[in-house]
């Protein structure tokens, strides 16, 4: 008698290029990292994570305002493809399209592993949910607003 295993979730079985629109959007776990205004030091390539989010970044949900016209709003929000997924240094070590781009597993409090939205915060990865809009931040006191190292 054959034994029923069930098959292996997408991700762990499809390259990024082969997903469905579908299951590259389910693969944003929704922590809100890569919305942060981020500090590159020019001579040591360190990266700084700040307080201060993108203009259509909403902390509270840990969503984008308006998704579907970010790069029209944003003009340097970033396209992540599947062949460029891997190379955003920048991008959190937990995202799931820079981990799956570089071989490297979902972690275990993944939403697509759990099942809850908010396995994310519940690990710790999310975002604060009282970040200060870009928007309300002068340039000169975004340095200022470093929280940690990457």
């Amino acid at each position: 008698m054959a034994v029923m295993t069930d098959p292996a979730p997408f991700w762990e079985i499809k390259s990024l290029a082969e997903m469905s629109r579908e299951e590259w959007e389910s693969l944003c776990d929704g922590c809100g990292r890569c919305c942060l205004v981020v500090l590159i030091d020019d001579a040591s390539e360190d990266i700084y994570e700040t307080d201060v989010c993108c203009r259509l970044f909403d902390p509270a949900k840990r969503r984008c305002k308006d998704y579907a016209a970010r790069h029209a709003r944003v003009p340097d929000c970033v396209r992540l493809t599947p062949q460029n997924a891997g190379a955003f240094d920048w991008m959190p070590q937990t995202c799931a399209y820079r981990r799956l781009a570089r071989g490297e597993k979902l972690p275990a409090w993944h939403p697509l592993i759990t099942g809850d939205r908010e396995s994310v915060a519940k690990a710790g990865v999310a975002v604060d949910p009282f970040l200060d809009s870009e928007d309300d931040v002068p340039a000169v006191q975004i340095e200022a607003r470093i929280t940690k190292k990457r």
